[in-house]
């Protein structure tokens, strides 16, 4: 089951108070990404969050899930209504993630 837009558009609203949020439509789900960072995902409509120290302190109940086979675990954001807590959780998260990958020309 792929993501839906709505859940989407609920989801960027959640995170209208930080700038350079972005994302990437990919498979029929949704790549997240701060400050062209990826932080996490949509998947199958669950609102999925890279493991980091940060993301793991924030929340510490989280569940684990895997968003497609084959795929590392990240955390389940329970909590996707709480602007100001996620709002600090992404920049902590920001410090922790590595910066993006240059690719090479060809």
């Amino acid at each position: 089951m792929a993501s839906n837009k709505e859940y989407l558009d609920f989801i960027l609203d959640q995170l209208t108070g930080l700038e350079g949020i972005s994302y990437r439509a990919m498979m029929g789900e949704y790549i997240l990404y701060y400050k062209n960072k990826v932080i996490g995902g949509l998947y199958d409509n669950r609102f999925l969050l890279k493991i980091t120290e940060s993301s793991e302190k924030f929340m510490p109940d989280a569940k684990i899930e895997i968003p497609y086979e084959g795929a590392k675990g990240m955390l389940l954001v329970d909590d996707s209504e709480n602007k100001e807590l996620l709002a600090e959780l992404f920049e902590k998260m920001y410090e922790e993630l590595p910066m993006p990958k240059i690719k090479k020309k060809k």
